[in-house]
């Protein structure tokens, strides 16, 4: 693997965001991590929290070359987001890998947009449920954490790309606790990369969303918080909520309750629950809507 090579394939990403955007608050307003040219035309492929309602957003290569981009679209579902740089990178495109033939133990490498990296391994691959309404059927989880893990690359032996940073977490380990780090497999991408590319999202009908920040304890989801103006907002669910039910079904843990709310038609479906609150159940019937109404539309400079 030549690292060198690997390493001027990724970049430094910096977003700006308006003030008054709808993830201004729980985001903010400059997001700093990372991304990876996947094309030799100057495609970059990053996580999509860094450029969310972004109304400007510059590059930084390895070489200090400062280059602005656009960000082209951000696909909820699995959490990528692209960019294509406005002015030559003039770098080469990293070469995606295989990560559902990764494996446990397996040695791999994160790397950040400054040329930092972490010699890693695989220490687990498993479903995950993130408290913001999302789920992946089957995660990449690596240790130790990079300091920079947003939007960093996951590369195998071979050098290939086999995943994009998302989160740092802990991980309990023998009675020790270690920080781990949450990738995004890249194999998610190839069935919706034209589509980002070209439209900005991809082309089917978008999921109902909620707007509830949820946690899982013994599991129980209950809520953290809600987004103002979102529908579970509108429809009266608070911070404290345990949902315990979605039409005639039992939830069972964070994942389950997603799947029950996705499984309920597109946006817009409305979502009956019913939730335990200071000891009494109440049903509550919550409008769902797209997530995506609610965000500012990509600036395109």
């Amino acid at each position: 693997m030549n690292t060198d090579q690997i390493l001027k394939s990724v970049v430094a990403v910096r977003s700006t965001i308006p003030d008054d955007a709808f993830t201004a608050d729980t985001l903010g307003t400059r997001r700093e991590g990372n991304g990876v040219v996947i094309k030799d035309s100057g495609l970059v492929l990053t996580i999509g929290y860094l450029i969310t309602e972004a109304e400007e957003v510059w590059l930084t290569a390895h070489d200090g070359r400062v280059v602005a981009a656009d960000p082209l679209g951000y696909d909820q579902e699995t959490g990528f987001g692209l960019l294509q740089a406005l002015g030559p990178l003039n770098l080469p495109a990293l070469e995606f890998g295989d990560a559902t033939a990764a494996e446990l133990g397996q040695a791999v490498m994160l790397i950040d947009g400054t040329g930092e990296f972490v010699d890693a391994r695989i220490v687990a691959k498993q479903e995950f449920a993130g408290y913001w309404e999302y789920l992946l059927d089957e995660a990449i989880f690596t240790t130790p954490a990079h300091p920079s893990w947003g939007g960093a690359a996951l590369v195998d032996g071979e050098g290939k790309l086999i995943g994009i940073g998302s989160l740092r977490l802990q991980m309990s380990q023998g009675g020790d606790v270690a920080d781990i780090n949450m990738i995004v497999p890249i194999n998610l991408l190839t069935p919706i990369l034209d589509d980002l590319t070209t439209r900005g999202q991809v082309n089917k009908p978008a999921r109902p969303w909620l707007g509830a920040f949820s946690a899982e304890s013994n599991g129980d989801v209950i809520v953290m918080s809600v987004a103002e103006g979102s529908p579970a907002d509108q429809a009266g669910l608070k911070r404290g909520d345990v949902i315990s039910e979605i039409r005639d079904g039992e939830v069972d843990g964070l994942a389950d309750f997603y799947r029950k709310i996705w499984s309920s038609g597109p946006a817009g479906a409305e979502i009956p629950m019913r939730i335990l609150r200071d000891g009494r159940e109440a049903w509550l019937r919550v409008h769902s809507a797209d997530r995506n109404s609610f965000l500012r539309k990509p600036q395109m400079q």
